[in-house]
């Protein structure tokens, strides 16, 4: 595969997006912070998949981090991101500085309603506002025909699909499955701040998640029963702090009191200082 472009400035990604689809060529987007691994990678080479040209943007969002997260310290690999976009098989990187992305004075925002007040949203003021402003300044910047994100973002695809609807963006919202190495856990940029033995408790989540398909799956439907039994689970790890266990309607993100329909089971669980989320959506037909 060739080296992909690398686009620093809002001109040139528009000029080459613009040139693109002039041309007649269909252009997939990804999204990314960088620091990419293979769950990214499947999305870029989904995208090979389905467009005739692939574009994706590396930049590490100041405004999606609240005070006291983890934005400076956020890893920033650019060179080891090209060569997994090379591989991939995109075409274009779009890695901008933050002073590119945001005027000085700029005081115009995105917000979503009701679905950003609950799960990730609650625990952390302000950065749905944040990803859903630079989102939409992206679609402005790309105008891409398809553009793809991950399951494991459950809420967040939720949001950019609402976003995508109310703005009329018109573009085509891909969702993606969760990638998870061989044990299970949901491939993650913040999977490299655990510890070897951090990394080894990690496992709680998926191990409660696969619990609670397994009681679904038996007959199970009392929500409060069913995040009841993964608190247990996850509470056996000295070092898991749980930030939230929920069961939601996938579509309304409301909390749900018996599992109907199709649900998102999501939970987010700090190990040491690392947060880490993940989630399983199961569909439960009637009867």
């Amino acid at each position: 595969m060739p080296e992909p472009l690398l686009l620093e400035t809002i001109a040139e990604t528009k000029a080459w997006a613009r040139a693109e689809s002039r041309a007649g060529r269909s252009i997939g987007f990804v999204p990314t912070m960088g620091a990419l691994h293979a769950g990214h990678r499947s999305l870029i080479e989904r995208a090979r998949q389905e467009n005739d040209r692939v574009i994706v943007s590396i930049f590490v969002n100041p405004t999606q981090f609240g005070p006291n997260e983890d934005f400076r310290k956020y890893p920033r690999t650019l060179v080891a991101d090209l060569k997994v976009c090379e591989q991939a098989g995109a075409d274009a990187v779009f890695s901008p500085e933050s002073k590119e992305m945001y005027l000085d004075d700029a005081r115009t925002w995105v917000d979503v309603g009701g679905l950003t007040d609950t799960l990730c949203g609650l625990s952390r003021p302000g950065h749905f506002r944040g990803v859903c402003t630079v989102v939409a300044k992206l679609f402005n910047i790309v105008r891409p025909d398809r553009a793809y994100f991950g399951r494991k973002d459950a809420q967040q695809l939720r949001v950019i699909e609402a976003m995508n609807r109310d703005l009329n963006f018109g573009i085509e919202i891909v969702p993606c499955d969760i990638v998870r190495e061989s044990d299970g856990l949901a491939m993650s940029s913040r999977n490299r701040y655990l510890t070897p033995e951090q990394r080894r408790q990690a496992l709680c989540l998926s191990h409660a998640l696969n619990r609670c398909r397994a009681s679904i799956q038996a007959g199970h439907r009392d929500a409060l029963k069913l995040i009841a039994e993964m608190t247990e689970s996850i509470r056996q790890q000295p070092d898991a702090e749980i930030d939230y266990i929920q069961i939601v309607d996938a579509d309304t993100l409301k909390d749900v009191e018996r599992v109907e329909g199709t649900v998102l089971v999501a939970l987010a669980v700090k190990i040491g200082t690392t947060r880490l989320i993940d989630n399983l959506r199961i569909t439960v037909d009637p009867g």
